[in-house]
């Protein structure tokens, strides 16, 4: 095989180990990184957690070590932003540092922030969590007798909140619906809204945000849709994201909130794949087409498209898994809640350790565990194994699920 020019567009998790793979899978071919931001690719989960916290420094956020790129031969650009793709002429065009051809292209563009659209929004300490300087900014604004107010209590918006509290903040959560409520089962929502409450943070749920006040330019209050107003220092924006598939729809590739690819992760046009946040894939576990926000979707998609560019293609079928540290709560998630018509606990909420199993149509099709991480990987392995368990089978603490686990093929 000739020696091919790939280009990926995006250096967060799957750009980098899909980089990192076509080298492992023993492509030869020229690999061009492109980054968009102008720090070294760097790990995302910690910003809202240990960096935020002051426990991590800059020096610990690398996914890979400068020189790992020139080792492997990868050409990193940081700091570029591709503005076009040319699919007739396969090219990415990039602004004033002009273009680069591919044969083929790997979209790994990630995901952007949900418009917010309300008065104040712009002021100066209303703040989303995106990347290193969103963090540092944020982490700059955080400590004793600081007021914040978290608008969306998702993954994000929680972590935030725990880690403003662990640093002495007076946290105010609100949420139009209930805390991770389309993450995870109504008994685990209901267990991280009576912890965050616990831990400090109050709650305004059921109800939007309709303004932002300032005072000299910079966030002072946040205006509640039932004309309650709740006194601020910080404003964090944790509404959800988007895919950022604008370069992919510009393109004329299929897009439909995610760039839209089949089994194989391969795009509309062939010669494109797309990877991570911005992949809308077939989901065979729940039958339908999902976008997943992950570093391990993000990380087993990349490994994925780099086995079938260098010869070895298999339909991307990797076990879902997802973690959240919210103060010293580990949730771990195995598998997908979609279509779950039943859930059952293992153990008890109130000993900040247990798991909810969920089936659909008698079938385990994700568990949910805080605190129990030798639960989350014997779920891993019996959900990704289709193993036989019933739902009085998983509320029983004396059913022995490591043995089960260890009954799966490897």
């Amino acid at each position: 095989m000739s020696r091919r020019s790939i280009v990926i567009v995006g250096a967060g998790h799957a750009g980098v180990q899909a980089a990192a793979s076509l080298r492992e899978e023993g492509s030869d071919d020229a690999i061009v990184l492109i980054s968009g931001e102008p720090d070294l690719p760097y790990q995302r989960p910690p910003l809202s957690k240990a960096f935020l916290k002051g426990a991590m420094d800059l020096a610990g956020l690398p996914l890979r070590a400068e020189q790992f790129y020139r080792q492997k031969r990868i050409d990193l650009r940081l700091g570029v932003q591709a503005t076009r793709i040319d699919l007739a002429a396969r090219r990415v065009e990039l602004g004033a540092d002009g273009a680069e051809a591919f044969d083929h292209l790997i979209l790994a563009t990630g995901a952007r922030p949900r418009p917010f659209a309300i008065p104040g929004v712009d002021l100066d300490g209303v703040l989303g969590l995106r990347s290193i300087a969103d963090a540092a900014s944020i982490r700059e604004r955080l400590g004793p007798g600081r007021r914040v107010v978290v608008i969306g209590a998702g993954f994000i918006g929680l972590e935030i909140a725990a880690t403003a509290l662990a640093v002495g903040g007076e946290v105010t959560v609100v949420e139009i619906a209930r805390p991770l409520g389309r993450a995870v089962s109504p008994p685990t929502s209901d267990f991280f809204l009576d912890a965050h409450q616990t831990f400090g943070a109050s709650f305004r749920l059921g109800v939007g945000v309709t303004a932002i006040e300032g005072a000299n330019g910079a966030a002072a209050a946040v205006v509640l849709a039932d004309g309650e107003r709740i006194a601020a220092d910080l404003v964090i924006v944790g509404v959800g994201v988007l895919a950022d598939d604008r370069l992919a729809l510009a393109a004329g590739l299929a897009c439909d909130n995610g760039i839209v690819v089949d089994a194989l992760l391969a795009a509309s046009n062939p010669a494109v794949s797309a990877i991570g946040d911005c992949a809308l894939f077939p989901q065979r576990s729940v039958g339908q087409m999902l976008r997943l926000e992950s570093v391990q979707n993000a990380t087993d998609q990349a490994k994925s498209v780099a086995r079938r560019l260098t010869g070895k293609p298999a339909p991307y079928a990797a076990l879902p898994w997802f973690w959240s540290d919210q103060g010293d709560l580990k949730l771990q998630i195995a598998g997908l809640s979609h279509g779950v018509d039943r859930w059952v606990l293992r153990g008890d909420p109130k000993d900040r350790a247990f798991a909810a199993f969920g089936f659909r149509g008698g079938a385990l099709a994700a568990v949910e565990t805080v605190n129990r991480g030798a639960e989350h990987m014997a779920a891993r392995r019996i959900i990704g194994g289709s193993l036989p368990i019933s739902p009085d089978e998983a509320a029983d603490p004396a059913f022995d699920l490591r043995k089960l686990a260890l009954s799966a093929k490897t």
